[in-house]
């Protein structure tokens, strides 16, 4: 697992192999990454964006850009923790992914911009 804070807004991700979903024989490897997002903030968030940079150690880097996360725009309340699961498909047995959120402070026009700490995708790793 790994943890960043940024602007008050604490991001932890735990990614690992689907072995029962992926194909080694195709060059089809597909990693479950669980998100937890937390407001440490005195204010209200809202979730507007992502961007991801994949990485893929047989593969160009990708770039997924989109509006809130699994079709949510989330609004996190003081001390409120946001939960989600997704996945990533690769054409290697090891990549990482990173990125950013957007955020907008409730009832202000300020956006935050939020890291997401870089994390390992390995078929050979028990998780991190």
């Amino acid at each position: 697992m790994v943890t960043l804070t940024t602007s008050g807004i604490e991001i932890r991700v735990y990614s690992c192999f689907l072995n029962q979903n992926s194909d080694p024989d195709k060059n089809h490897f597909l990693f479950g990454y669980d998100v937890s997002i937390q407001n440490k903030n005195s204010f209200s968030v809202q979730l507007l964006t992502r961007q991801w940079l994949i990485f893929d150690s047989l593969a160009p880097k990708r770039e997924v850009k989109g509006k809130g996360v699994i079709g949510e725009q989330p609004i996190l309340l003081p001390g409120e923790i946001y939960r989600y699961q997704s996945y990533c498909d690769l054409k290697s047995d090891l990549g990482w992914m990173e990125g950013a959120y957007l955020f907008k402070r409730e009832n202000e026009d300020e956006i935050l911009e939020v890291a997401i700490p870089r994390f390992e995708l390995s078929t050979s790793s028990k998780g991190n």
